[in-house]
């Protein structure tokens, strides 16, 4: 199976300091490849994983960039960094984002099918309307707050807890995750 895994590209994966999205990630690609999944990471330079990496900006944008330029730019370079994934979809068997609703827009264009980490808080009314529109996008709780949170969201059955160890010896509980 063919995985794009797409991190956040404010910080590496897995992070120097703080970082819970990018430690999840590193923890959940890494225990796909040790399952024989063949799995490509689009990240920031700066990054290390057992998965293929696909460098798609020079450095994590917070080293480098102010917090005006974060909250301006960043969500611009994340959405053309999803576009230029898209573009590629072809070339996977399904697209995990751990983008937020930011990718919702994208998953509509292919036929590959996508899969959505919401790593933020689900209890926004923002959120909620957006994950309204996109019913079809299955989602994955980091928590089962999040769960309760989406308890009324028809793609219940498809929401499933991460099931990853963040050390080292990373796994995922391949039953509960459905990958």
């Amino acid at each position: 199976m063919r995985i794009a895994q797409i991190a956040p590209l404010y910080e590496a994966v897995p992070p120097v300091a703080y970082g819970g999205t990018e430690r999840v990630i590193v923890a959940l690609c890494d225990g796909l490849v040790e399952l024989g999944r063949d799995v490509t990471l689009f990240v920031s330079e700066m990054s290390s994983t057992r998965a293929r990496l696909e460098p798609m900006v020079a450095a994590p944008l917070r080293t480098r960039m102010t917090e005006a330029e974060l909250r301006d730019l960043g969500p611009r370079l994340h959405t053309r960094l999803l576009a230029e994934i898209y573009e590629r979809a072809d070339e996977f068997d399904v697209i995990h984002s751990h983008l937020d609703v930011l990718t919702l827009e994208f998953t509509r264009q292919t036929q590959v099918p996508s899969v959505l980490t919401l790593h933020g808080r689900l209890d926004i009314d923002v959120v909620d309307t957006m994950l309204s529109r996109y019913p079809e996008v299955p989602l994955v709780s980091i928590s089962d707050h999040q769960r309760i949170c989406r308890a009324r969201d028809a793609r219940e059955g498809h929401a499933h807890i991460l099931g990853v160890r963040l050390n080292r010896d990373a796994c995922i509980d391949a039953d509960r995750s459905g990958l």
